[in-house]
């Protein structure tokens, strides 16, 4: 039987994770814990005009995260939202890195929500407009629509696959 992690919190700080001297530091009007509280969204307005904060979470927008609290234990995410999440890393470096990378994806779909399978391929999208390529293997036909390329294999898995059935 598969059992879920327990989180108890602190006993010292209440669960706010840093301690009082952290805590009476504030920049705006807002604490640490205050910060770490906020969405996505509320803390890319809250820090707009801080290029080096506000790029990143603009990607994390871009990507569909914008309701995720910056203090959100990766932990908590689905795996659409991971899967995201780690995609905003690669947009965010935009530039000839990305530009040079090739991604190749192994049934990224498995187990999304069709929001997600949505918010996933204008990640992909967004990683092939800064110049990446990007292989997937998948079955989803949401997914497969939305490509470029499609090359099918069959007819079957195993030793009765592997065959070229379809190109365009």
């Amino acid at each position: 039987m598969f059992l879920n992690d327990i989180t108890i919190p602190c006993d010292h700080c209440g669960g706010k994770r840093f301690v009082d001297a952290v805590l009476s530091v504030t920049y705006r009007g807002k604490t640490i814990c205050d910060v770490l509280n906020m969405t996505v969204d509320e803390a890319s307005v809250f820090f707009k005009d801080k290029p080096g904060v506000a790029k990143p979470l603009q990607t994390l927008i871009r990507v569909g995260l914008g309701y995720v609290r910056l203090g959100q234990s990766t932990a908590t995410l689905s795996g659409g939202e991971f899967q995201r999440l780690r995609l905003s890393v690669y947009l965010d470096a935009g530039g000839s890195e990305a530009s040079e990378t090739l991604y190749i994806f192994d049934e990224p779909t498995v187990g999304l929500h069709m929001q997600d399978v949505a918010n996933l391929v204008s990640s992909m999208q967004a990683l092939v407009e800064i110049g990446a390529s990007i292989v997937v293997i998948e079955h989803n036909l949401d997914l497969i629509a939305q490509s470029h390329y499609v090359i099918e294999l069959g007819p079957e898995g195993g030793p009765n696959g592997g065959h070229v059935l379809f190109t365009g």
